[in-house]
């Protein structure tokens, strides 16, 4: 523990050093169950309203004393918990993300699907300030889409992000030997440029993935052939953009969305609004997104960037601006 607080001076002055404002937090505890707590409401019917956010990913975040529960796990969690309770009539996902990982989207996605088919639970997703590529996926599962005014969503699409160092390592005059079983075994390798076949491959694959993202959009929201080839472009929008080309159903906050909630699942406007977290808050309401501790399990987080340093090569539903140069 000592050693733990010996580092932080440290860390602080490497932050200041790379002009970063950094948040600290305190050692949160997600060991701890999952327990409801009521924000508003008497009734005996309840809303479930659920955070998705972040990078969406299985692998646990990682924390100075002990991980954080990945963005999957704990939305898996919530479902798993809502699920046993019958007096949950709807759940309200408040979705902020710009994606992540294409299976873990794909999961996520799967997850919330089969909770609302098994449950017959009503799920609205609300878009927040992101839900694009593996957040609108995510969104995708739900019978509804309320977007906020100042949302960005939609990206439908995938990249194919992996390092390419062989400038630096001829830099530092380092090289890599690789003996490999077949001319492809080393395909996307940091080491080399890719070869024109490995690039078809690659872009083939990106091809299937993205069409998967495409039907799903096209047999969850009726979309046009016109709208199809507006997204296919993996272009982002605006709420109003998106309810235009019919990503959404509907523009609006919050308070909206839980309306949508009620009126969907037939609610009085007395139904308890509840979510599920490790520890009290203190005057705690509907955009607390904390659910143990002060912060998200590190001693400083420096934000989306911290995901991003992080990413391994792989496919992802990703909107990550500057995150690679474009064609």
């Amino acid at each position: 523990m000592r050693r733990a607080v010996a580092i932080v001076p440290v860390l602080l002055a490497l932050a200041a050093l790379c002009g970063c404002s950094p948040k600290i937090t305190l050692f949160p505890d997600y060991s701890e169950a999952l327990k409801e707590f009521a924000i508003r409401g008497k009734g005996p019917d309840k809303i479930l309203v659920a955070p998705i956010r972040g990078f969406i990913s299985g692998e646990p975040g990682g924390g100075l004393l002990r991980d954080k529960p990945s963005v999957l796990q704990e939305a898996a969690s919530r479902l798993d918990k809502a699920r046993k309770d019958p007096a949950i009539k709807a759940v309200l996902l408040q979705i902020d993300s710009p994606g992540g990982a294409v299976t873990d989207s794909d999961i996520l996605y799967h997850e919330i699907c089969a909770f609302r088919e098994e449950t017959g639970k009503t799920v609205i997703a609300q878009i927040m300030d992101v839900g694009a590529s593996g957040g609108y996926y995510a969104a995708l599962s739900a019978d509804a889409i309320v977007a906020h005014p100042t949302s960005i969503t939609g990206s439908v699409g995938v990249i194919f992000i992996t390092p390419k160092i062989r400038g630096l390592m001829d830099k530092i005059g380092v090289d890599a030997e690789v003996a490999k079983s077949g001319s492809l075994k080393d395909i996307g390798s940091p080491f080399r440029p890719s070869t024109e076949k490995e690039r078809q491959i690659l872009q083939g694959m990106i091809d299937e993935m993205a069409g998967r993202f495409q039907d799903v959009a096209k047999t969850r929201r009726g979309l046009s052939e016109e709208a199809l080839k507006t997204i296919s472009t993996g272009n982002i929008f605006t709420g109003e953009q998106a309810l235009a080309l019919g990503l959404v159903d509907k523009v609006g906050y919050l308070e909206d969305a839980l309306a949508l909630a009620r009126e969907k699942a037939k609610l009085s406007n007395d139904a308890k609004v509840v979510v599920y977290r490790r520890e009290e808050y203190k005057n705690d309401n509907l955009y607390n997104t904390m659910s143990a501790g002060s912060g998200g399990g590190k001693l400083i987080d420096f934000g989306p960037a911290s995901s991003l340093a992080s990413m391994k090569p792989g496919f992802y539903y990703l909107w990550s601006p500057g995150s690679g140069p474009s064609d």
